[in-house]
């Protein structure tokens, strides 16, 4: 059996989460002597009884560099994200991750999994997202393929939204989000602006106004959009 040695606080938190364990102890109690949540310490305490004291080792401590993470890997991660925790922080989603999926990774690592394939955190940095925006648009300038060019659009789309809630569609006309806006829109009386846009790039396809929000107004919208693109859609209001 190898032996696993431990450094600095890593003693502290495995003797803490083994005692907690063996004994059934207050979780609250001892999430406030490490100093972290209730749910990073049921985290670790998944990852105690799957893999016992090697788990509480540094995660970058005798570990394989992320770029030799296996592409399947990869791929299951971003679809996990993409489909199951789209509005996880990256920090929620390494702990779903290990609570939920049995995938043990640091947050770092995931993290960095997400970046390289520009699936930003709800609370990534508005610089930060502006950055990513460039690399893209530079990236689909380049581009010869229409799926690729339809996929990078995807991700400039998201990289400008700062709170995403649903992973976003990739092909125009894919889905079409419908809804009507009460406002001061002409002079001093409110209006209904009935509006639909492509949930892809966020292109406005059509827009009609009335007094009210009225089935006429949504009709009229339709209209529009069926005599100028004459094809079928997906809409949701």
């Amino acid at each position: 059996m190898r032996k696993v040695v431990l450094t600095l606080k890593e003693p502290d938190k495995y003797n803490t989460i083994k005692k907690l364990v063996e004994t059934n102890g207050n979780k609250k109690r001892a999430a406030t002597h490490l100093n972290i949540s209730v749910r990073q310490v049921n985290r670790l305490i998944t990852g105690y009884i799957a893999f016992g004291k090697e788990f509480f080792v540094h995660g970058n401590r005798g570990r394989k560099p992320v770029h030799s993470l296996s592409i399947k890997l990869k791929n299951q991660i971003e679809d996990l994200y993409n489909t199951k925790y789209f509005d996880c922080t990256y920090t929620q989603f390494t702990e779903f991750l290990a609570e939920r999926e049995n995938i043990f990774l640091s947050i770092a690592e995931v993290g960095q999994i997400l970046r390289d394939r520009f699936i930003l955190s709800p609370k990534t940095h508005k610089i930060t997202r502006k950055n990513i925006k460039k690399k893209l648009i530079e990236q689909q300038k380049k581009s010869k393929s229409k799926k690729e060019m339809a996929k990078l659009q995807q991700h400039i789309v998201a990289a400008q939204d700062a709170h995403p809630r649903q992973p976003r569609c990739i092909y125009f006309g894919e889905e079409v989000q419908i809804d009507a806006s009460e406002h001061i829109w002409f002079g001093n009386i409110k209006s209904h602006l009935h509006a639909a846009i492509d949930d892809s790039t966020g292109q406005v396809l059509a827009a009609y106004f009335d007094k009210q929000e009225t089935l006429n107004g949504y009709y009229n919208i339709y209209y529009q959009i069926l005599i100028k693109y004459r094809y079928s859609l997906s809409f949701q209001s």
